[in-house]
């Protein structure tokens, strides 16, 4: 089995040869045909999150060891099933795989909340991911039905479509009159505004400093764009909503985009942190109760918002985003153009022969 592993931080992935794995208990052995190129794997790539004030939390902190292979947006083709694997799914049919597993038997995990899971071991992040050629996937329940998708489209639902649809879901309960701010025409971001497209009915605004992300945005159905380096943003939100935006979801979520949503909300609403950018939120407590504003994190999605979410782009209802495909062996290249911001919407790596 081929894969590229993370060796050291900031360092070219390298790429590794070890015998093909054997599926043991429930376990599936998926050959990977594509996977996607997530902006989160920049900091694994970098060996920490920015905390704000200088501070970080690196790998260690998290108990994650080098070398590890990453890569948490797998498509494949279903090669093996473990002896105690119970399943609908075939052998030689090709599957989206959800990374984002737990423990499978705690609290969380029994609510459907796999990834609050106090011992959560995602694919790609905990487990051995998709920059390879094949990936062991723990249980055949976590095999997505994919017939009719664009397999490369897939990939991206697994990270940028789950993440944007939990988020947007969240944001789904605002007032008729009220108008959605999306922060952020990234990978994430942009998913987001297809999936909000019809999901929501008021108006979209979206903020973003790249005028290509937001002509992108626009193309997706953002009904509003603005770019702080051309315009007072926190101005043209007040002209365009009145009393301020019911729900600000922000797919950037750094020190200053945080305070530029919040900031923006008017009495009542809510600002959803979903980026990883990193930074620091400061604001006074006593703005919580006096404004009535709801602060909230949303991280990934649950299983069952993944077939949702794949019901919903099976029926038509989001609009994909820009697909390109590279070779596994560009994986690295691939990080810096994401980390350069070159990249508009997403790259899917294919291993070799695939």
């Amino acid at each position: 089995m081929k894969s590229y592993q993370l060796v050291a931080a900031n360092a070219p992935l390298e790429l590794v040869e070890t015998e093909t794995p054997e599926p043991q208990g429930t376990e599936v052995l998926v050959k990977i045909t594509a996977c996607g190129v997530c902006h989160s794997d920049l900091h694994f790539w970098h060996g920490y999150y920015d905390l704000g004030d200088g501070k970080k939390m690196t790998l260690e902190d998290r108990n994650i060891s080098l070398p590890f292979t990453m890569g948490h947006e797998p498509v494949g083709e279903v090669v093996a099933f473990g002896p105690d694997a119970k399943s609908d799914a075939k052998v030689g049919e090709t599957y989206m795989v959800f990374p984002w597993t737990g423990c499978g038997d705690c609290a969380r995990c029994n609510e459907g909340a796999e990834q609050d899971c106090a011992n959560v071991a995602p694919l790609g992040v905990r487990r051995p991911g998709g920059y390879a050629d094949h990936i062991i996937v723990p249980h055949p329940r976590y095999l997505v039905d994919i017939t009719g998708v664009d397999p490369h489209y897939a990939c991206t639902l697994a990270c940028a479509g789950i993440t944007s649809y939990s988020a947007i879901r969240k944001a789904k309960a605002i007032s008729p009159d009220d108008k959605l701010v999306i922060i952020g025409a990234g990978g994430v971001g942009l998913t987001g505004v297809g999936i909000a497209r019809d999901f929501i009915a008021n108006e979209k605004i979206v903020v973003d400093v790249n005028e290509e992300k937001l002509a992108a945005a626009r193309e997706a159905g953002a009904d509003h764009t603005i770019n702080p380096k051309r315009e007072d943003a926190r101005a043209r939100i007040a002209e365009l909503t009145d009393t301020g935006a019911g729900a600000v979801v922000d797919f950037v979520a750094s020190t200053e985009t945080a305070s530029f949503g919040i900031d923006v909300l008017r009495r009542g609403g809510s600002y959803i942190a979903v980026g990883l950018y990193g930074g620091r939120i400061d604001i006074p407590s006593l703005s919580l109760p006096t404004r009535d504003i709801t602060l909230r994190g949303s991280y990934v999605g649950n299983l069952g918002e993944m077939h949702e979410l794949m019901e919903l782009v099976k029926a038509g209802k989001v609009d994909p985003i820009p697909v390109a495909s590279r070779p596994m062996s560009e994986v690295t290249n691939t990080l810096k153009d994401l980390e350069d911001g070159k990249i508009i919407g997403r790259v899917v790596v294919i291993p070799e022969g695939a």
